[in-house]
């Protein structure tokens, strides 16, 4: 199928791959690609006339049937803290949020992978607001592309450089595969955004198939989604552990990396009297057993219709204890952008939802707020 379609090919499609399959339908040579990704996401530059090592034919070609086009910012909220959140458009009207964390010296941005979430764990506002769509590499990649660019102009912004990208946003990354891999090759190509594999994480609740496709074709770092220690509590709290259990998710993070220096990050949420307790603790020491990870413990961030509380922070550091004395190395996150929404599990965007989630959710709200009126 011909990359040249009707209408105008937005560029921020394509990685290296892509980008050398449509200039060899110009009768263009590979280097093009790099020229193009150079210009693109290096540069900012948007105006094909302004890419002056491109010829003046192909420059008039591309004018007339590529562009490169970003999302639409539509707000952007500071925290007090210094974090960063951004509502950005899509072509359809939808928005998503994307998040930019700096802490000495280091830029952590969090990128969205689809508008929405099919997956409904139930501690996370992207979920109780339902889905949409699976995002484009321009609407992922552009996220990063947006942002770069905002923050070298912002003279409020103090750390200006994203040295690290977590695909932690909006929706589950491996249900967008096909869009969420090129992606990640710009975000590690070094003509591009030039970051390491050890500071792209992409976080997945656990699609095991998709973990195996994406281990064959990137070797970026991977967090697990797994907050809890045992299928009956992660049945309610994650719902896609029904399809693929602890058992064979905890063989498939123990066959991952083939560098078996490397780790993957369990991340688990700390939910007050749900699975913060020393007997949970034990059980996550013995489900890790063999399995190369290391624990990030998420203080739970509430959210609107939310049924859980943050565990308190002597719960927290008491869990914390028992992994620590186990040997499993575990760090507390620091909890940033609370004070817009923009922590973890609280982003939600503005979405057309597909799913009726969000108003059957707003539902049981209602009749829990009217029955408990009297």
């Amino acid at each position: 199928m011909s990359l040249l379609a009707a209408g105008k090919v937005n560029l921020l499609n394509y990685d290296h791959d892509g980008l050398v399959a449509f200039f060899a339908e110009l009768g263009e040579k590979r280097f093009r690609a790099t020229q193009m990704i150079k210009w693109i996401h290096q540069e900012g530059e948007t105006d094909f006339a302004a890419m002056t090592n491109l010829s003046k034919l192909l420059r008039v070609k591309l004018e007339e049937i590529a562009e490169v086009r970003g999302p639409d910012v539509v707000m952007q909220h500071p925290s007090n803290d210094g974090t960063h959140k951004w509502l950005l458009r899509m072509d359809d009207g939808n928005c998503i949020e994307c998040v930019f964390i700096p802490d000495r010296g280091r830029g952590t941005l969090c990128v969205s992978s689809q508008v929405g979430c099919a997956l409904n764990c139930s501690f996370c506002a992207t979920g109780a607001h339902g889905f949409n769509r699976d995002l484009t590499t321009a609407e992922i990649i552009g996220q990063v592309w947006a942002v770069k660019h905002r923050l070298e102009q912002d003279v409020t912004c103090v750390e200006k450089k994203i040295t690290n990208v977590v695909m932690m946003g909006m929706g589950e990354p491996l249900l967008n595969f096909d869009s969420v891999v090129p992606a990640l090759n710009l975000m590690l190509n070094d003509n591009a955004y030039n970051l390491s594999k050890y500071r792209v994480t992409l976080s997945t609740s656990g699609i095991i198939p998709a973990m195996q496709r994406l281990c064959e074709v990137s070797d970026v770092a991977l967090a697990v989604s797994l907050h809890a220690p045992n299928d009956a509590l992660r049945n309610v709290l994650v719902p896609i552990n029904k399809k693929y259990p602890l058992k064979d998710l905890m063989q498939m993070c123990r066959e991952y990396f083939t560098d078996k220096r490397r780790h993957i990050t369990m991340e688990y949420v700390m939910l007050d009297g749900i699975n913060d307790q020393p007997q949970h603790a034990k059980e996550l020491v013995r489900l890790l057993q063999g399995v190369p990870a290391k624990v990030n413990l998420i203080p739970f961030n509430p959210f609107p219709m939310s049924q859980y509380k943050r565990s308190s922070l002597e719960a927290i550091n008491r869990f914390r204890d028992v992994l620590i004395h186990a040997g499993v190395h575990t760090i507390t996150r620091k909890t940033r952008g609370e004070d817009i929404a923009a922590a973890c599990g609280q982003l939600a965007g503005d979405f057309q939802d597909r799913t009726t989630r969000r108003q059957r959710n707003i539902n049981k709200q209602q009749l829990v707020e009217s029955e408990a009126a009297g």
